[in-house]
């Protein structure tokens, strides 16, 4: 199995919390693992559902809360009120166009620094932060001056 990892991890998970160990559960941590970069619950119940046509909607919402709990997913929630999720890796920040609603992760050591030297400067102590920084792409900004 291509993901051995997160499934033994999903497993320790569900026996840590007396919940059931079921192939759906797996078939839809399979299927988001093989996800590159965000997807929304619906788009990912649609692959789901190409796959397992029998794995319901709620199942699908349902195990992606749960892959969220286990440390498995983020849940992520941009400027358009449409939740996605993403695998849970290195911290990143984003780049999100308000027109196409494209996504892009960066990562910035300047930014982190900075952002370390302020917590510092104000006596907190981080437990969190998101970055996102919002405006065009250069595909819709191509389009806004009629070049594509």
């Amino acid at each position: 199995m291509a993901h051995d990892l997160e499934q033994k991890a999903l497993a320790s998970y569900l026996e840590d919390h007396n919940l059931k160990h079921t192939k759906q559960r797996e078939a839809i941590l399979e299927v988001f693992l093989e996800v590159k970069g965000h997807i929304t619950g619906e788009d990912l119940y649609q692959r789901v559902r190409a796959h397992h046509p029998g794995i319901g909607y709620t199942t699908v919402y349902r195990t992606m809360k749960l892959l969220c709990d286990a440390g498995l997913a983020s849940e992520r929630h941009f400027d358009d009120g449409i939740t996605r999720y993403e695998i849970e890796h290195e911290h990143h920040d984003h780049l999100v166009c308000v027109r196409c609603g494209k996504i892009v992760e960066f990562e910035c050591q300047m930014i982190e620094s900075a952002q370390d030297d302020i917590v510092k400067r104000y006596g907190f102590r981080l437990l969190r932060h998101r970055h996102e920084l919002y405006g065009h792409c250069p595909d819709c900004q191509r389009r806004e001056k009629g070049g594509a």
